[in-house]
């Protein structure tokens, strides 16, 4: 089975005012932890979909060892990203399932990515994803039979759309620490309060 990663780090964090992909969190950068807790997982290929100022995202992690793709239209909302990064994957090799994740959730990691993998082979669903705060979302792994239902997403539209279109094929991971994402001061504030 092969597996691709995408990792969406297209916005502009406008209700941060900062990069979000360049706050440091435990010595490393968001964008910068995001990639090398992709390149240890189980996966075989990955990309970073970049958009709003990616020179300055590049800065936050190695570009020159992990491919990214910049998504022109970034601004068009999560749909498009996804869509840059899933068109990349799929020129590049078939692929039979990807994950979709972001740089701004702060504790997904490589055990939680391969526990998708892994439970997607247990389970023989279509779709793996992560629940938290009584909702299901990423990351989250799709069968490549939901490839065409992702590349047909609009807009602001993201992966729950066809997560929660498909609940009966969806196999659930529980993710509690999946609901901390930094779209505020106050939300990295708290973060540096967490004792993990």
């Amino acid at each position: 089975m092969k597996t691709g990663l995408i990792i969406l780090a297209a916005g502009s964090s406008s209700r941060l005012g900062r990069p979000k992909q360049l706050i440091e969190f435990q010595g490393k950068t968001l964008i910068q932890r995001a990639v090398e807790f992709a390149v240890k997982s189980k996966t075989d290929s990955l990309v970073v979909v970049l958009g709003w100022n990616p020179q300055l995202i590049q800065s936050g992690f190695d570009s020159t060892q992990t491919p990214s793709v910049i998504n022109e239209n970034w601004e068009e909302g999560m749909a498009s990203s996804m869509q840059v990064g899933l068109r990349f994957l799929m020129e590049k090799e078939q692929l039979d399932q990807v994950i979709l994740m972001l740089c701004d959730q702060p504790f997904v990691d490589t055990k939680l990515l391969d526990q998708l993998i892994l439970a997607k082979k247990k389970s023989g669903k279509g779709i793996v994803a992560c629940a938290y705060s009584d909702t299901l979302g990423v990351p989250a792994l799709f069968d490549q039979k939901y490839f065409e239902e992702m590349l047909a997403l609009k807009g602001s539209e993201g992966a729950k759309k066809v997560i929660l279109k498909n609940r009966k094929d969806v196999f659930k991971v529980d993710f509690p620490l999946g609901e901390i994402d930094l779209d505020t001061e106050a939300d990295i504030e708290k973060l540096k309060d967490l004792k993990i």
